[in-house]
């Protein structure tokens, strides 16, 4: 829908972390985009961290440049908001469009693998295109 022609690549094996995603595509580690969903505590909506499979979300950062506190959402929250199960959220696609933030470190690479909607399902993205079908906003929130 976004315009840009997309193939879904099927893993042989389960691609739920962003280290079983870099091994079985045989790409370096942050160019994994993972899809880490929070919860507002105040407005209950889903947001969304896109970042670069080696670095980790810093709940304090990225509550502050959300604008307000998050907590960890559970695998009931992640499915019913975005349709997906925890290990294969894809960072399009999502039943209810989340919040949206970017991690800088994946516009270091020509090609990055998202999420296509399963633990064994992938797709390569320019992160750039990325960043613009998503609607994200950059920002520093990773440790």
């Amino acid at each position: 829908a976004a315009g840009m022609p997309i193939e879904v690549l099927e893993m042989q094996g389960e691609t739920r972390t962003a280290q079983q995603a870099a091994d079985q595509v045989g790409c370096h580690l942050d160019q994994i985009a993972k899809s880490i969903i929070f919860k507002g505590t105040k407005s209950g909506a889903a947001v969304l961290f896109l970042t670069a499979g080696g670095n980790q979300v810093d709940t304090e950062l990225a509550a502050k440049g959300s604008g307000e506190s998050l907590e960890r959402a559970d695998a009931s929250f992640v499915r019913s908001m975005t349709g997906f199960a925890i290990g294969g959220v894809s960072p399009v696609g999502h039943l209810n469009p989340p919040h949206c933030y970017f991690d800088s470190r994946l516009a270091d690479f020509d090609l990055v693998y998202a999420a296509a909607g399963t633990p064994r399902h992938l797709f390569a993205v320019d992160p750039r295109f990325l960043l613009l079908i998503t609607g994200a906003k950059s920002a520093q929130f990773c440790r």
